[in-house]
């Protein structure tokens, strides 16, 4: 059921400025995918969940070495040291960022609900299906999910893809592409959804600021939304009033409608 609550308040950014680097150079696209579209080449083939079977990391964050140049990065929380399964944001950056741009947007509740969060970055200055088609950055997206599985212990329930801008684009075409492994999906700010061949029905969490001048919400979100509704996912969706921005409140919003569970104690 779509939530259209407006949060009031000034949209302040989580995290440094770079998150926002040229998120709205690629502008909207008119094309919202549909549901029999597109190519099986979004497809991710790493199925996190078996037992770790290197060493495992400490807390904190670690580079995953699956690229010499733009290499991924993993946030983990104090609580994996525990051995207990947790669950993984795969959280994706915005154009003309890096790996950096999607950890900090979502760090901040790692350890808080003891989730690992795992940035892959772009080849390119952005995500290969918002500048054209699918390709080397699912690739990367693909090794580096299944490097985190040699490392950690995820659970495969609760596996999650994320992203901001040009990142949340990318998020809703990988997320509806990989249903069976993503169970929910969340798009802050995003310009359209990459067509691909969709599998699964993930839980699909939308957000965008009504005063967006980047990527204007009734040319995005608001027919994002519609067309998922009408094909049948289940869709929050948070309107508030800002620009092109992630305020705090609205990731505290994603976080609880996530039902990640208990944070860890102790």
């Amino acid at each position: 059921m779509t939530d259209r609550r407006a949060f009031l308040g000034t949209a302040v950014l989580l995290g440094p400025a770079a998150l926002l680097a040229g998120c709205g150079e690629q502008g909207w696209r008119p094309d919202l995918g549909g549901a029999g579209g597109g190519t099986d080449r979004a497809a991710l083939s790493a199925r996190p969940g078996g037992a770790p079977t290197a060493a495992p990391p400490g807390p904190g964050e670690h580079a995953l070495g699956v690229e010499d140049e733009r290499d991924s990065l993993l946030y983990v929380p104090a609580s994996a040291g525990t051995g207990r399964a947790v669950p993984l944001l795969v959280s994706l950056h915005g154009a003309g960022g890096g790996a950096r741009g999607g950890l900090d947007l979502l760090r901040a509740v790692a350890d808080e609900h003891g989730v690992a969060v795992l940035a892959p970055a772009s080849r390119g200055s952005t995500w290969d299906a918002v500048g054209g088609r699918y390709g080397a950055d699912v690739d990367v997206v693909d090794r580096s999910l299944r490097r985190t599985s040699e490392l950690l212990r995820v659970d495969p329930e609760r596996i999650v893809v994320a992203g901001f801008s040009d990142g949340a684009s990318y998020a809703l075409g990988l997320g509806l592409a990989n249903g069976e492994l993503f169970g929910d999906v969340v798009a802050f700010s995003p310009g359209f959804v990459p067509p691909a061949r969709r599998t699964g029905r993930p839980r699909v969490f939308v957000s965008h600021g009504a005063a967006d001048e980047v990527l204007p919400i009734e040319r995005t979100s608001r027919r994002i939304v519609h067309e998922l509704e009408e094909d049948g996912y289940d869709v929050t969706f948070v309107e508030f009033e800002g620009g092109h921005a992630v305020p705090p409140e609205i990731v505290r919003r994603a976080v609880e409608w996530l039902r990640l569970g208990t944070p860890p104690t102790g």
